[in-house]
């Protein structure tokens, strides 16, 4: 009879609930989550599914920011909002339902418009992690967009009108340490052995292995002395086109042995080297764009208000130029093999061993630099995690969306530019654009009253908007009828995408982990396209 599986360690309730999200950003992602606050203003539909998708992985706090009432519009609208709402405050009804999927969120709501709290409590978005915002007038984007720039608060900007919808992110620095790439390059230092690692490759002949071991040997081993063998013959250069990585594996395929009629004799390790030729054999280099980080003015010129990235690009600077002899930290990270338990578990703990040793050394040159500049210690961990993910940092430096919006700006040329191209996105950004500026002079949607009388006055804020930034009129009116035939009214299974769409990148954004969208999307639920550019 099988012998029973072993039991599982027991699960608290909180791992149990956030299970499937742990797995994606960790405990420590989590952690990040849960001490971040998000401000939304305007709880339409979109703002209110981009909350639920917040709320329920478990975000620290939200604050709603609305002094609407509810209408019975919203009700139609809004699934998260009940007919006995009709009369009531916008932010606290919808806060009162949201805060129901997830009773370890606080909440609050502020019953201000938000041009009133700029101009009466300037400090008041200061606090928040990302402030998010929906249905905004282009004078009030203008103004939040400064405000928070200035203060260096992550904003996204959201619309959906329609079938259309649109967000903008507006960071002005947002680094990523984990940005879990789809396809990981191994890094196994095969034509650079650390000490640990070129002792072990040397003591193993694989020659003289046993019969009964053969199919255990790592495939790292059996690449390694491939690529010896290789060596012998071609100057000892390390093979780099595809000719001789075939060569390499002819070598592998001569390693296998074969029973007595001569038959070669399947074993999976052997399988995995010759799978691996191509993976494993990519030589030990500092990426450019790493390179280009730790080489950067940032990283080169510390003061005290130096980000606790940069001063781990400095360090890491320090690591490469001097024990990592050009090369980064080693990762520590062994892919699975066939292999036996002895073998792998040794291998394992090399690859710690070096990477725990690199990580020591970028530590101790951190924590230097942050008693040069008085600065707060970083810790340990976030130094580790740092090495473990250095060959994948990713920054990104934003632009303002008030710049965006001004006359002559440096985004007209790229606007212009992609509005050549035929059946372009784009073109859904300047009816968004044009929309709010006609909301901002007629105080209503287009289209909200008389559909065909707006047409040809959101046609002079589109034209408006296209001379702006030196672009000839539409050919045709189709898509500016289509903008007054919405009304100005939010369909909810477009909100609903939309709002989660938002809600990752706002999570993105507080966790530092994966990369956000930089810096447009727009969506046509029309025809189900999307696209992004950066502004």
């Amino acid at each position: 009879m099988a012998s029973p599986s072993p039991k599982s360690p027991e699960q608290t309730e909180k791992n149990k609930q956030y299970d499937r999200q742990l797995r994606l950003w960790g405990d420590h992602g989590q952690s990040a989550l849960e001490k971040s606050h998000i401000c939304l203003i305007n709880a339409n539909a979109l703002g209110t599914e981009i909350l639920k998708s917040i709320v329920l992985p478990g975000i620290g706090a939200v604050t709603i920011v609305d002094e609407h009432i509810v209408s019975e519009e919203d009700i139609g609208s809004n699934f998260f909002l009940e007919t006995t709402s009709i009369g009531l405050n916008r932010g606290s009804e919808t806060l009162r339902l949201l805060l129901e999927l997830n009773s370890a969120v606080q909440g609050h709501a502020v019953q201000e418009p938000t041009d009133q709290i700029l101009k009466e409590n300037p400090d008041f978005f200061k606090s928040f992690s990302v402030v998010v915002a929906t249905a905004l007038s282009e004078k009030i984007i203008q103004d939040l967009s400064e405000h928070l720039w200035e203060n260096n608060v992550p904003f996204i900007l959201c619309r959906s009108v329609g079938f259309l919808g649109s967000f903008r992110i507006q960071v002005r620095e947002h680094a990523v340490i984990e940005t879990h790439p789809d396809n990981e390059q191994p890094d196994l230092r095969l034509d650079v052995p650390f000490p640990a690692l070129a002792k072990y490759l040397a003591d193993i002949d694989i020659d003289a292995v046993d019969l009964k071991d053969h199919g255990h040997i790592p495939w790292i081993v059996i690449l390694y002395k491939a690529v010896q063998k290789w060596q012998q013959v071609n100057a000892n250069r390390w093979p780099m086109s595809r000719k001789e990585k075939n060569e390499v594996k002819e070598i592998i395929s001569g390693f296998i042995r074969k029973d007595e009629n001569d038959v070669p004799i399947s074993e999976e390790n052997f399988e995995e080297a010759l799978r691996a030729v191509n993976t494993g054999l990519v030589p030990t280099f500092l990426p450019v764009k790493i390179q280009d980080l730790i080489y950067s003015s940032a990283a080169i010129n510390l003061n005290s208000e130096s980000s606790p990235f940069w001063i781990m690009c400095s360090a890491l600077r320090g690591f490469v130029e001097a024990e990592g002899k050009g090369k980064l930290p080693v990762r520590g990270v062994l892919p699975d093999m066939t292999a036996s338990t002895e073998h792998y578990v040794k291998l394992q703990n090399m690859y710690r061993n070096q990477a725990a040793m690199d990580a020591e050394a970028v530590y101790r040159k951190v924590q230097q630099i942050v008693t040069q500049l008085h600065r707060d210690s970083i810790s340990e961990a976030e130094v580790k995690l740092f090495c473990r993910h250095a060959h994948d940092l990713h920054l990104i430096k934003g632009s303002s969306i008030a710049q965006e919006y001004q006359l002559n700006s440096p985004t007209a040329t790229y606007i212009a530019k992609h509005l050549e191209e035929p059946d372009v996105m784009m073109v859904h950004y300047i009816l968004l654009r044009a929309s709010e500026r006609f909301q901002s002079e007629h105080c209503r949607a287009p289209g909200d009253w008389e559909p065909e009388g707006d047409i040809a006055q959101l046609k002079t804020c589109v034209s408006k908007l296209l001379s702006d930034i030196s672009c000839s009129p539409f050919p045709k009116d189709d898509h500016i009828h289509e903008m007054c035939r919405y009304g100005g009214a939010e369909i909810h299974s477009v909100s609903a995408f939309l709002g989660g769409c938002v809600a990752h990148e706002a999570i993105k954004l507080v966790t530092k982990q994966y990369k956000p969208v930089n810096n447009t999307f727009i969506y046509d639920g029309a025809s189900t396209n999307t696209a992004t550019f950066t502004l």
